[in-house]
């Protein structure tokens, strides 16, 4: 392996201390990932943007050779979720009904802040049509392929189909998603790397497309703690800085027995406990016990449906009502058309009763963070899923169901590496906290990550 394909699989914090070091150089990396753009055999990144890539890779080894490199991030590349802008390319949210769009004036103002700190922008990846999937099929461009399985095809997770493939296979060494109800946080379980999901409002999402204004988040997937929290920073235009992990003694964690441990594969539980019982010994305090408010935010949604559904019908009311349904894929208007026959009564039924949830929850966890499987079951195999719509639908909500929660209830989260499953598939561990505690939130994952890496 030379020194340049070595470099290409560390982490980004890995790479931006090698840059500034000068143990490497931006634009041979930038030509690399792009070179495996090029060669990619399933469809990960919709468009490679090569100039402006290789233009920001000659800017950033100047820097570097000159000893002032704009952050730690300077010279590392990052790429895109296709509903993020960047300015002269189509955003298409995945969508061949957008593909004719005019481009973009401006870069997304997370775009943006992670140009301004060196960052070499690799071009734009394949998602979900319009976000809402947790699988990451297709119809249009074609699914990713999970690079984790060797066998039949397995899913990328979705909706940041491409952002979880592009990582895991080495493509880029990072990449932004969104998070509605895991579109983050399940692509990295599925994958085996990191995601992370901020507190809803963190974020910038100006020039993002959006699924449901009141849920979206914007996300890093990486491939350690170190890397989400240092993008998630930038993209914030904060210092830059690695948090410092919290003292293993420090760590009060609660596994909620409701809901998220129903029906888990038997080498989910297994590779969960195995964490748990790791971090115990490691001095962790661990309880465990009931969850009232997934219970009750459960039951909230199966009475009134979904916010994301009627936020979405709002966003694609003309599409989905008009004679372009036809080119959409099925799956997702199946998910969308829910949201047009709900009444102001559901949504603000949902609205008031998840802000009364977030505060119980608040009030039970009293400064524990919650640990759970990120996902009941490892990636699928795409080819059932292709042929049977019911199945479809069923593996997605079953995919979603721990994440989903997340969002509903405004707990940020960090999705990481805790073992493997069936045919050596990755299991991933989600740790989360309460709305605004996102700083201790990254102090206590590094911590963990140290532990059952």
């Amino acid at each position: 392996m030379s020194s340049i394909e070595d470099l290409s699989s560390k982490s980004a914090a890995e790479i931006g201390r090698a840059l500034a070091a000068r143990r490497g150089g931006a634009q041979e990396l930038a030509e690399l990932c792009l070179d495996r753009i090029a060669a990619q055999a399933s469809p990960v990144f919709l468009k490679a943007t090569a100039e402006r890539a290789m233009t920001e890779a000659r800017g950033a080894d100047a820097r570097l050779a000159a000893g002032r490199p704009l952050s730690p991030l300077d010279g590392v590349p990052v790429a895109w979720k296709d509903l993020i802008d960047m300015a002269g390319e189509t955003t298409t949210a995945g969508s061949a009904v957008m593909a004719s769009a005019a481009p973009a004036s401006r870069d997304a103002r997370v775009v943006h802040n992670l140009t301004a700190v060196g960052m070499v922008n690799l071009g734009r990846l394949n998602m979900t049509e319009f976000a809402y999937s947790g699988l990451g099929l297709n119809p249009h461009h074609g699914t990713p392929v999970n690079p984790r399985g060797t066998g039949e095809p397995r899913v990328p997770g979705g909706s940041s189909s491409g952002s979880g493939v592009a990582v895991a296979s080495g493509m880029s060494p990072c990449a932004i998603g969104t998070d509605t109800g895991g579109s983050v946080r399940v692509p990295a379980a599925f994958n085996g790397i990191t995601g992370y999901m901020s507190s809803q409002g963190l974020v910038p999402k100006d020039g993002v497309f959006p699924l449901s204004a009141t849920l979206d988040t914007v996300g890093p997937l990486g491939r350690s703690v170190e890397d989400c929290a240092l993008i998630a920073a930038a993209m914030l235009g904060r210092d830059i800085v690695t948090p410092k992990p919290m003292e293993v003694s420090a760590l009060r964690l609660y596994v909620p027995e409701t809901i998220v441990l129903d029906d888990l594969e038997p080498e989910i539980a297994a590779a969960f406990e195995v964490a748990v019982e790791a971090l115990a010994r490691a001095g962790a305090q661990i309880e465990r016990g009931p969850f009232a408010p997934f219970a009750k935010m459960t039951a909230l949604s199966a009475s009134h449906g979904s916010i994301a559904a009627a936020e979405a019908y709002l966003v694609h009311r003309e599409l989905v009502d008009g004679p372009q349904v036809s080119r959409i894929d099925e799956r997702v208007v199946d998910r969308i058309m829910p949201g047009k026959q709900m009444l102001a009564h559901d949504l603000l039924s949902l609205q008031n009763g998840r802000a009364a949830l977030q505060r119980e929850t608040a009030d039970l966890l009293d400064g524990r963070m919650l640990i759970m499987p990120t996902v009941a079951h490892v990636a699928p195999r795409i080819a059932p899923l292709e042929a049977d719509k019911a199945l479809f639908h069923k593996v997605n909500l079953k995919t979603l169901r721990n994440t989903m929660i997340g969002n509903l209830l405004n707990l940020p989260g960090v999705a990481m590496p805790c073992g493997s499953g069936e045919d050596d598939m990755p299991v991933s561990l989600l740790l989360s906290s309460i709305g605004g505690d996102d700083k201790r939130l990254l102090r206590a994952v590094s911590s963990v990550e140290r532990i059952i890496a």
